[in-house]
């Protein structure tokens, strides 16, 4: 079968949402327009493993237009919106995703997509080129090339790449400033707040929040809760990080003694064990923990578990878990990206850079030669043609350099 879906009936109400996303989303649609005139990826197949959403189906319609071959299957198990999908299928991208589904289906429908033999693999997380060279080593040569959306997911290809195991080039499109810096900082700020927000329905305002990881998406989320009002903590492992975020005002502390005072955690560091039981022995009663890093072993489930007496769900996405001290503490979304579990991930202005990103980058890779295994960065045309577009879709007009402040520039001879 060329799809696995959970409700083909659902099209027509995915396809009207994935047009609204679309209208959010101009620098993807001015370069849809030129992939349908241009058709830079006959012949490509491309293999997705993406969240399935309004935002992702831009994408993968914007590849289709410009000629490739694309299927399509989830990054996380609890972000996939079934009317996409099945609006996805409708429109001729086999697509692979079930909201919810178990792990034997995750890994299925990885190895669906990769039935298909692509020649450009696109990643969110790592887990399609984990399968290939865990599972189909010999496959991975006649894949030319692929790209990676997410931090953790570069994370786990460039230690592939220092172990000598990663079997060709892959783009870090995560790492491209109009990637990292939207993204993950606004896109990540707004869109976990947003999570939480209708998960609990909680009011920020005076809350004690505390930000575990200080990176890209960190900074987002601390600026974001402290623009709602929220005290934010931030902990850190990296010096320079706890320092940046001590000099923009935020208190920066262990997360065992934050753990003692705070309302609500988010855990945002690409690692394991952020939240583990030391943790939760200390918190206060009512304590609300969520993650949005890509993988949910950020907050020790097990740990959890091992302290629970009683749990119930009291809320869409929001787990009581009752200690034996009689102490509440709230799990939400399964510690999935809360993001995309409990709402619908970043808005579609945000994604409009990043699978603006991807797109680009995937015609790049098609006119390349030459290319060795490893971890590449975007190129720096792609990024500030991407850039170039977002202001002009904004209306938004910036100088240039006259001759004579190029040549100043251009010249070590420079003086007063």
């Amino acid at each position: 079968m060329d799809f696995d879906i959970a409700d083909g009936g659902l099209a027509d109400r995915g396809r009207i949402r994935i047009e609204w996303a679309g209208q959010h989303m101009p620098v993807l649609a001015t370069i849809r327009d030129r992939f349908t005139k241009e058709r830079p990826l006959d012949g490509v197949r491309i293999a997705a493993c993406l969240h399935v959403t309004t935002e992702t189906a831009n994408l993968m319609l914007a590849l289709k237009a410009g000629g490739a071959d694309v299927a399509l299957c989830a990054s996380n198990p609890l972000s996939t919106q079934d009317d996409v999908a099945a609006a996805l299928v409708d429109a001729g991208v086999p697509t692979f995703a079930v909201r919810g589904e178990d792990n034997d289906s995750y890994y299925r429908h990885i190895n669906a997509v990769l039935d298909r033999e692509p020649t450009i693999t696109m990643d969110d997380g790592a887990d399609l080129v984990s399968v290939l060279h865990k599972e189909r080593p010999d496959q991975c040569a006649r894949v030319m090339a692929g790209s990676e959306e997410t931090t953790t997911g570069v994370i786990r290809l460039r230690q592939m790449a220092a172990d000598n195991v990663l079997k060709y080039p892959i783009v870090a499109v995560n790492d491209t400033p109009t990637k990292r810096l939207f993204d993950n900082r606004w896109g990540t700020g707004q869109s976990t707040l947003d999570g939480i927000t209708r998960a609990t329905n909680i009011l920020w305002a005076g809350k004690l929040v505390v930000i575990g990881g200080y990176g890209y998406g960190g900074r987002g989320l601390a600026a974001r809760a402290r623009g709602l009002g929220a005290q934010v903590i931030v902990t850190e492992v990296d010096a320079t990080k706890a320092l940046e975020a001590a000099m923009e005002g935020f208190r920066v502390m262990p997360m065992l003694e934050a753990a003692r005072i705070a309302d609500v955690f988010i855990s945002v560091t690409g690692d394991r064990d952020i939240l583990r039981r030391e943790h939760f022995e200390v918190m206060r009663d009512g304590a609300i923990f969520a993650n949005t890093g890509h993988f949910d072993v950020e907050i020790n489930k097990g740990d959890l578990e091992a302290l629970t007496v009683s749990k119930r769900p009291v809320r869409d996405h929001v787990v009581e878990h009752t200690l034996a001290d009689g102490r509440r503490l709230y799990l939400l979304a399964e510690g999935r990206l809360v993001n995309l579990a409990a709402a619908e991930g970043h808005p579609a202005a945000v994604m409009d850079m990043s699978f603006a990103d991807q797109a680009l980058t995937a015609e790049w890779l098609v006119g390349q030669t030459g290319l060795t295994p490893g971890v590449l960065e975007v190129p720096e045309e792609i990024d500030r043609e991407v850039a170039r577009l977002k202001l002009q879709t904004m209306g938004i007009d910036i100088d240039t350099l006259t001759p004579e402040q190029q040549a100043y520039l251009s010249s070590w001879q420079q003086g007063t």
